[in-house]
């Protein structure tokens, strides 16, 4: 016991080194490639000068206005997406006529792009929130949708049949016969769906949207302040990341008591 528990603690402290690790190799290569001029400087300043931008970004009110304003519009439109994929999916999965009469739209809707939405989100809304919140919602709600489908296609029919047998009705076979096989898929489509939201937003404010990170890094490059705009950019990565370990955390939490996050922890 005590040698796998050794075993637990090194995997534990060797995943976060290796990332780090990696991270300090990263900055190292950009940092000689700008210094010895593979690239030029003009367009690719060196880290250490980035990071000088970024850490001073970290005590500017205007950065965490900035910031503000994206992680707004991420949370709004990821939580519209979900509260919706949730409620057409189960609909839609739970019947057999919907799920066939409803697949060749959602296969031919799914694919085509957000950012191809752009000139009608603008035709819509023009340069507001709600042309991101547009771009968002539709990003967002197709990964969750898809997962919540797949979840209810893998409820097993035999739980479903004697809980029917034991007078179950609609309501309760759905909260303790479906729930608990969709919310997986659901935990898998949110934390996709969170990573998209984000992506969009940042996008949605670089190209029609006059607020947020991504029109400050627009400003940025057009101002020729290419250290700030590379600053921007690492900032946007950094949330990406902070928001991707906040719904895994939320996920194995969710999830305790799941076959696939306890073999997480016993592995």
């Amino acid at each position: 016991m005590s040698s796998t528990n050794s075993r637990m603690r090194n995997q534990r402290v060797a995943g976060p080194a290796l990332g780090l690790a990696g991270i300090l190799l990263f900055l190292l290569v950009w940092e000689v490639v700008a210094r010895a001029g593979i690239v030029d400087q003009r367009f690719l300043p060196p880290a250490s000068e980035v990071l000088v931008t970024f850490f001073g970004n970290l005590i500017e009110p205007g950065f965490y206005q900035a910031v503000g304003e994206t992680m707004l519009a991420w949370a709004i439109g990821l939580a519209i997406s979900t509260v919706a994929a949730v409620v057409i999916g189960l609909i839609i999965g739970s019947s057999s006529f919907l799920s066939k009469a409803t697949y060749s739209t959602i296969e031919f809707l799914r694919p085509i792009p957000s950012v191809a939405l752009i000139p009608l989100a603008v035709l819509l809304f023009g340069v507001r929130i709600e042309s991101s919140l547009m771009l968002i919602i539709y990003a967002s709600f197709w990964q969750v949708l898809l997962q919540v489908l797949y979840g209810v296609a893998d409820v097993d029919p035999v739980a479903e049949n004697t809980a029917k047998s034991y007078g179950l009705g609609p309501l309760a076979r759905a909260r303790y016969v479906i729930w608990p096989t969709v919310l997986p898929y659901l935990m898998t489509g949110l934390r996709l769906a969170s990573a998209v939201a984000l992506i969009l937003a940042i996008t949605a404010e670089l190209i029609i949207v006059s607020r947020g990170l991504g029109y400050q890094i627009a400003l940025s490059q057009s101002g020729g302040a290419i250290s700030e705009m590379y600053a921007l950019v690492l900032a946007t990565g950094l949330i990406g990341v902070i928001i991707n370990l906040a719904m895994r955390f939320i996920e194995r939490k969710t999830l305790s008591w799941h076959s696939s996050i306890r073999s997480e922890v016993v592995a």
